[in-house]
């Protein structure tokens, strides 16, 4: 039989327990560069770690499809600045202004996608 034991350190809570373990392959200039942080965090490295993962956001890469797009706009811009510089040069130059705000909505729409990737709400 097993003897409960009468003084020590009671039980964790299942909830409390650390039952993961995950292992990390670094570089050895990435190794310092996380030593180092630690050190001036006066922290563990583990501490550290777990402390970086609770508090660091990490920004989601644009997803392939948002990114074809994003090129086909880029070319449509391209082709209407071709087209404003060309009516300019003709001197049309009621064209060449629609071109112009065209351009600016286009460029507008591009920064919007760019931004809206950066902040996480494509994908």
């Amino acid at each position: 039989m097993r003897q409960e034991k009468l003084n020590g350190r009671p039980p964790k809570e299942q909830h409390k327990k650390r039952s993961y373990q995950v292992n990390v392959k670094l570089m050895t200039e990435e190794y310092y560069y996380l030593k180092s942080q630690a050190s001036k965090a006066a922290m563990p490295i583990n501490d550290y770690v777990r402390s970086a993962i609770r508090s660091k956001e990490v920004r989601q890469r644009l997803i392939p499809e948002l990114n074809l797009h994003i090129r086909e706009l880029c070319g449509m811009a391209n082709n209407i600045n071709q087209l404003a510089k060309k009516a300019n040069q003709a001197g049309f130059t009621t064209v060449s202004l629609e071109c112009s705000v065209f351009m600016e909505m286009i460029d507008d729409i591009i920064q919007r996608i760019k931004d809206d990737g950066k902040n996480n709400m494509w994908g």
